[in-house]
């Protein structure tokens, strides 16, 4: 083989192999790092169309509402534990050690993450409370059964505009 090509047959494979191995470690990364949102139901039966459950110790977000008469705060730290539920009949306890948002009361929607610690137990690292009576992140109110009707300005005269 004539060096010149020796030469160029190792550039190109070296330069394969380190694409590869930076894709390897691209893939890996993004692979720790997703969060894939569950409802409480499915983290108690499994998905409805494949029947996957997440993994104890698996990474995840859950939303639903917080069942009124479930908060236990510890009166001598931060830790609060309450349970969260969907329509569908699930529902998960969460805990959470820090301080919660000023929205957060029961009976309304969050969503939560953290950790799976047990089979129907979160370790949350993130409580989110919806902001206004109004709002419900997306997720929740598919989990909850509800659906989001966009504002109608067609009786309006004037369309808002937005600058």
């Amino acid at each position: 083989m004539n060096p010149r090509r020796k030469k160029r047959l190792t550039l190109a494979v070296a330069l394969i192999a380190g694409v590869a191995g930076v894709a390897s470690l691209l893939l890996y990364a993004l692979n720790t790092n997703l969060n894939l949102f569950y409802t409480p139901y499915e983290i108690v039966n499994g998905k409805k169309d494949t029947g996957d459950k997440p993994e104890v110790g698996q990474r995840i977000r859950v939303g639903g509402m917080v069942t009124v008469g479930s908060m236990i705060r510890d009166p001598n730290s931060l830790h609060v534990e309450f349970d969260i539920h969907d329509a569908a009949g699930g529902e998960i306890t969460v805990t959470f050690d820090d301080l919660l948002p000023d929205l957060f009361r029961e009976g309304q929607g969050i969503v939560a993450q953290g950790v799976l610690i047990e089979g129907n137990k979160l370790e949350a690292t993130e409580v989110l409370a919806k902001h206004d009576e109004n709002y419900m992140p997306p997720e929740v109110a598919e989990a909850m059964g509800q659906t989001h009707e966009k504002l109608d300005y067609s009786e309006q005269a004037e369309k808002p505009t937005y600058n």
